[in-house]
């Protein structure tokens, strides 16, 4: 989506006019600092000294001209983001899909900046998938490229932004490029945390399979669907990257030299990678499901054979005490002196062929 400036009406502006007569209500503002993790000015590719404000920072570019700054934000709310969009230009827009979060994977171009929304997992370890109730944890990033800056918002636990830092300083040829390198850096990392999720859940696939196939092994099919909603949100996170990790690799975008346009391409095969073994493991579970609601079918036509035969053997003593037990003057052998002992031994014979038949049949 392009933005189209100062043609696009403020809807902020519209609520704040129709609430001019009922001031808000005051409260308690968090300054903009407390959402920023780490604010750098890197020049030539080296950081420069120093601990710099935001506002600090992105002025000491300007003066110079030369550099750029990267701020790392950890869930910032609307009024640090209006502060931050204020000192870099930001459209509004931004500023409100940064404070909510939760946008799905996208790219979008405005007049001077480029936004690119990224879903993050983490494989969150456990002793067995069979005792688990979590296995991923979902977040996002969303990267804000301009022409002298970048800022990486993050919402969730996704730890591997540092990581990124320190890696990129330990190479300054790299962020020579400019402020697209660190964009690329956060796009292959997050695909790559994909990849390491999709490995750990094939484990807990392999391990589930195992136990469901195991003899006399019993597996709660709750874990089976856990770890098939567990896929199909992993599996929704990482299909709509595609689309932006192709533009970013195809289209001429003015924030996106040539360079760097090439390593998106690895980062975009990388991405049908991963797409490809979660597409495999979502069928590999849907098998799984399949042959666990099988088994349970077949262990339940056998509980309920074995509880038909015992239901069948208790019927003929049933049937032969109800007959008798109606007290008619006129039945055989009622007056007989063995008559007891001969309907109790009618019954037991009875009842134990009846066993040794089931039980030759294998219903017991």
């Amino acid at each position: 989506m392009t933005s189209e400036g100062a043609l696009v009406p403020s809807i902020r502006g519209r609520r704040g006019h129709a609430a001019a007569s009922t001031p808000p209500p005051s409260r308690l503002t968090v300054p903009a600092e407390r959402a920023v993790v780490d604010c750098g000015v890197y020049v030539d590719g080296v950081r420069e000294q120093g601990r710099f404000s935001h506002q600090a920072a992105i002025r000491h570019v300007r003066d110079t001209g030369r550099g750029f700054v990267w701020i790392g934000l950890h869930a910032p709310d609307p009024h640090q983001m209006e502060a931050l969009a204020r000192e870099f230009g930001l459209h509004e827009l931004i500023s409100e899909d940064a404070a909510s979060g939760r946008q799905r994977p996208k790219l979008e171009a405005y007049d001077d900046s480029l936004v690119l929304n990224l879903s993050t997992v983490r494989y969150l370890e456990h002793e067995s998938v069979t005792e688990s109730n979590d296995i991923v944890s979902t977040g996002e990033v969303m990267v804000v490229l301009g022409r002298d800056f970048v800022l990486t918002v993050r919402h969730g636990d996704f730890t591997g932004l540092a990581g990124i830092r320190a890696e990129l300083e330990g190479a300054p040829e790299r962020l020579l490029r400019g402020p697209s390198t660190v964009t690329h850096a956060v796009a292959d990392r997050v695909v790559d945390s994909y990849l390491e999720v999709a490995e750990g859940m094939s484990r807990d696939i392999d391990e589930l399979e195992t136990a469901v196939f195991a003899p006399r092994t019993p597996v709660d099919i709750e874990q089976i669907y856990l770890l098939k909603r567990e896929l199909l949100e992993l599996k929704h996170d990482i299909a709509p990257l595609a689309l932006p990790l192709r533009r970013l690799s195809v289209e001429h975008l003015d924030l996106i030299p040539a360079e760097i346009r090439h390593y998106f391409r690895d980062v975009q095969d990388h991405h049908s990678q991963v797409a490809a073994e979660v597409t495999t493991l979502d069928e590999q579970i849907t098998s799984l499901v399949n042959a666990a609601v099988a088994m349970i079918g077949v262990q339940q036509n056998t509980d309920m054979r074995r509880i038909s035969a015992w239901v069948a053997i208790a019927v003929v003593p049933t049937m032969i005490a109800g007959i008798y037990g109606m007290n008619f003057t006129n039945m055989p052998e009622l007056h007989s002196e063995y008559g007891y002992y001969l309907v109790l031994g009618v019954m037991v014979a009875a009842c134990t062929g009846l066993f040794l038949l089931f039980r030759k049949n294998r219903w017991l």
